[in-house]
């Protein structure tokens, strides 16, 4: 349900099949691992990347992905649902707002349930950036991910990956949106002076260091929080980012069968 669950080993280990899913992908050549196995895509709560790349890719490495049309915490027990949905499915891939209704559905469940996003965290996101950040240096260690974020759910995953991977998290916020909890690989500043009032402009990102790559988040409103000049600038790679979604999720999907 979140990253800070797993291994280190394990979150790696995803990291690094998604190089080789990625390669596969442009090949057209995607192994058949998930041959077999049904999957169930619950969306409570909106959002099109992540759902629809869990969808393209459990279909494109052999597996079976239905959409299914339920609300949790409505009407039907979690309890009662989870065992509806073990009826029929092998595994359940969930976006829903709370993540502690997402917890209880993994409890009720037989079935792995994978979690797609929710208010607190955004695990599938965090994994993708990764994976793309592995592609673009060959190695994660050592990474300084700055994230220009209130706490929320992409700055959750981000403080979840930094308790069991070798990279610094810090939030540049104002004081009364900081997350809780620093630790030895999360902290937090209030010195926004170089950002120009919270928005990342292309002036910005000229004064940062050469090597930074800048992925704003989807979605974001240019003119608002990015300007449109920082969408088109050398160092925004988010359209290439957002490939490595697919790809990191494929490998999530493998990791939860135990497939090679």
């Amino acid at each position: 349900m979140a990253l800070g669950d797993l291994d280190g080993s394990d979150i790696l280990g995803m990291l690094m099949r998604a190089q080789e899913l990625a390669a596969c992908w442009q090949a057209r050549e995607m192994p058949q691992t998930l041959a077999g196995q049904r999957i169930a895509l619950v969306v409570d709560d909106g959002g099109w990347r992540n759902t629809t790349a869990f969808d393209l890719g459990a279909r494109s490495m052999g597996g079976l992905c239905v959409h299914a049309p339920l609300r949790l915490n409505a009407t039907e027990a979690v309890e009662d649902l989870a065992a509806y949905l073990d009826n029929w499915f092998d595994a359940v891939v969930c976006r829903t707002p709370e993540l502690e209704i997402l917890y209880a559905l993994s409890h009720w469940a037989q079935a792995p349930v994978v979690n797609a996003r929710t208010r607190q965290n955004h695990p599938c996101e965090t994994l993708g950036d990764l994976a793309f950040l592995w592609h673009r240096r060959g190695a994660i260690e050592g990474l300084k991910i700055a994230v220009v974020a209130p706490a929320a759910n992409i700055l959750g995953s981000w403080i979840e990956v930094a308790q069991v991977l070798p990279i610094d998290v810090v939030q540049v916020y104002p004081a009364r949106w900081h997350a809780p909890g620093a630790s030895p690989r999360f902290r937090v500043a209030t010195d926004l002076g170089e950002l120009q009032d919270y928005q990342i402009t292309a002036a910005l990102l000229d004064g940062l260091r050469p090597d930074l790559d800048f992925l704003p988040c989807p979605p974001v409103t240019r003119g608002d929080e990015v300007s449109a000049d920082a969408m088109r600038h050398r160092a925004c790679r988010v359209v290439q980012a957002k490939a490595f979604l697919l790809h990191a999720q494929n490998a999530a999907l493998e990791w939860v069968f135990a497939a090679p």
